[in-house]
């Protein structure tokens, strides 16, 4: 029998870091142009509340994934070193390494020698995430999606 001990189980990115990764991929497009953006632009272009935004930015740009400027004409950007980053990266500096490690039925007892009833196949998709995400990094934004119009609010 199993023990439903559940962990704490929601969509399969945090709020947080679905506005994080909005942001990282819009600040990233601009970067891509040269602008430096300001939260109230990143918060408009996101449809996300400012502070909330602004907090995770600074969160993100304290562990080194993107360079922040103060004053009038202050804002985010991120530079060649930054752009490095992977999507992956991202979600692991909000969400922790759940979404690429834990289990898909959100059990806590769930391992290789103890496994879910979907454990096998949750892995082989959740590494496939992994690799995927790990591949898109914040370069490809800046280089390829300067010229395109991404859509980042939610509809």
């Amino acid at each position: 029998m199993y023990n439903f001990v559940q962990r704490k189980s929601e969509k399969m990115f945090s709020k947080t870091c679905t506005y994080a990764l909005r942001a990282m991929i819009y600040i990233a497009g601009k970067s891509g142009e040269g602008t430096v953006v300001n939260i109230k632009e990143i918060a408009a272009q996101i449809n996300s509340p400012e502070l909330f935004i602004a907090k995770i930015l600074q969160r993100l740009s304290r562990k080194g994934f993107l360079q922040s400027s103060k004053g009038r004409y202050g804002g985010f950007y991120i530079s060649d070193r930054e752009a490095g980053h992977s999507l992956a990266d991202i979600v692991e500096a909000i969400d922790g390494d759940r979404v690429f490690r834990g289990c898909g039925l959100g059990l806590a007892f769930c391992s290789e020698t103890n496994p879910c009833p979907i454990h096998h196949d949750f892995k082989k998709a959740r590494d496939q995430l992994y690799q995927m995400y790990g591949r898109i990094t914040l370069q490809q934004f800046r280089d390829g999606y300067a010229d395109q119009e991404l859509l980042l609010k939610r509809t």
